[in-house]
């Protein structure tokens, strides 16, 4: 169930003005609104801004009547949802530069990328920290933010404040949940993952060290 949708094809110019203010502005910074909303406008996307998804941070549709669809998650961060979006946007420039047969995330879409998130990528719209990681991904941007444990340990500063961490967190042997409910005991580091053990069923499964869980506390 989306919370907004933005169909931009023939606004006039208080009505988009009228459109950054109230709703781009609430989700990306504020230096950033004018020209996201420009670049939106001129690829006439349809965005949709929906309730958080556990899988993905957003997607890039081409919908069968030829209208260009872009999800972004509600839920992420102002900066987290400025990537994303532009993430999107370039699938969408990169099919329309390069041809629908190249690879989604290859190097035209790295390329692409790359070069939408060049206005970007400066001190008014990222906090300065933030705009060393950021600055630093994008010299070899990956398919999804959350990849780079870099940037997702980065960009996870600026979430509310929520009663998960990462498994890198974790002292070994720490108990705990997974988003699906399922219960792990944190083992051994196995060059850059974890080897973590399901409770339930006793079997070894496989952790990014940046993979966000609930921490249980075990009451004897």
């Amino acid at each position: 169930m989306y919370l907004f949708k933005i169909f931009l094809k023939n606004l006039e110019k208080n009505d988009y003005i009228c459109l950054m203010e109230q709703i781009l502005g609430r989700y990306i910074p504020e230096k950033a609104v004018l020209v996201c909303f420009e670049m939106i406008k001129h690829y006439k996307v349809h965005l949709k801004i929906v309730n958080e998804r556990r899988t993905r941070h957003g997607d890039y549709r081409l919908l069968p009547d030829g209208q260009h669809q872009i999800t972004v998650n509600a839920g992420s961060n102002k900066y987290r949802f400025l990537i994303t979006l532009i993430h999107e946007i370039a699938h969408l420039v990169a099919f329309q530069r390069f041809g629908r047969q190249i690879k989604p995330h290859g190097q035209e879409w790295k390329y692409t990328f790359q070069q939408l998130m060049l206005p970007f990528i400066r001190p008014e719209i990222f906090p300065a920290q933030l705009l060393q990681v950021v600055a630093r991904h994008f010299k070899n941007p990956t398919a999804s933010s959350d990849i780079d444990v870099h940037l997702s340990v980065a960009l996870k500063k600026y979430d509310q404040q929520h009663d998960k961490n990462y498994i890198f967190e974790l002292p070994l042997g720490s108990i705990f949940r997974t988003d699906d409910g399922r219960v792990f005991q944190k083992g051994k580091k196995r060059i850059k993952r974890y080897e973590c053990l399901e409770v339930s069923s006793g079997r070894i499964f496989i952790f990014q060290p940046h993979a966000e869980v609930e921490p249980l506390r075990i009451t004897q």
